[in-house]
């Protein structure tokens, strides 16, 4: 009888297996500081801390059944990183944002842009690994239409989650986790921005994700073309 792939990924130690663990300390090192006396206060850090710490949670829990190539938990880790600073100080009182908005005398602290970037960016390889480890779906349009679909649905989905949140928590915490600035299409610009990231994300990384499910013992797709 023959082995199924799932089963050989189980028995396999994949490459850079300690990979996880090194990023998920440094995180929590990085986090604890960054929770230290947050000039945007400790509610709004929860606020924009909470989606990655479930995400966290959940790629801890599945690690045994469903562990994910090295490339995504860079991914994951890289994002965690622009959450935490933006966490820090509000995405729209970043100094790094506000040395931008300065020097290049521009309208707004735009690394509430860069925020939601990152959330088309590194999220769309998370969804294809999934896609293509979990449904019979290969390289292809389809494929990449789904994804960005995905991307585009999350980053939808994110808009309104700051909206309730402005909605239910009153004062200077919901204004700062909306983080508009005043600029009345701040939710079409952030859609928009993650839904490219996604896509020059797949056209950047995909060969480089499938290399990385290979090495890590995943079972191979079909070759990019």
């Amino acid at each position: 009888m023959s082995e199924s792939p799932e089963r050989h990924l189980h028995d396999h130690q994949p490459v850079g297996h300690r990979l996880p663990v090194v990023l998920g300390l440094i995180f929590g090192v990085v986090s604890l500081v960054s929770l230290f006396d947050p000039p945007a206060g400790r509610f709004n850090w929860f606020l924009e801390l909470f989606p990655a710490i479930v995400g966290i949670g959940v790629l801890v829990v599945s690690y045994r059944r469903f562990p994910m190539s090295p490339i995504i938990y860079w991914c994951v880790f890289l994002h965690v990183l622009i959450l935490l600073y933006g966490g820090h100080y509000s995405h729209a009182e970043t100094p790094l944002g506000n040395w931008a908005k300065d020097a290049f005398d521009l309208n707004r602290n735009h690394y509430d842009r860069v925020g939601h970037l990152a959330l088309g960016f590194f999220p769309a390889l998370i969804i294809r690994e999934v896609l293509l480890r979990k449904t019979p779906l290969r390289h292809g349009g389809w494929l990449v239409f789904i994804i960005l679909s995905i991307v585009l649905a999350i980053a939808a989905f994110w808009e309104l989650l700051e909206w309730w949140v402005t909605l239910v928590v009153a004062g200077d915490v919901g204004t700062a986790f909306l983080g508009s600035q005043g600029d009345i299409w701040d939710a079409q610009w952030d859609m928009f921005l993650a839904l490219v990231a996604g896509a020059i994300s797949l056209f950047l990384l995909s060969r480089a994700h499938d290399r990385s499910m290979q090495a890590a013992a995943i079972p191979a797709t079909q070759p990019t073309g």
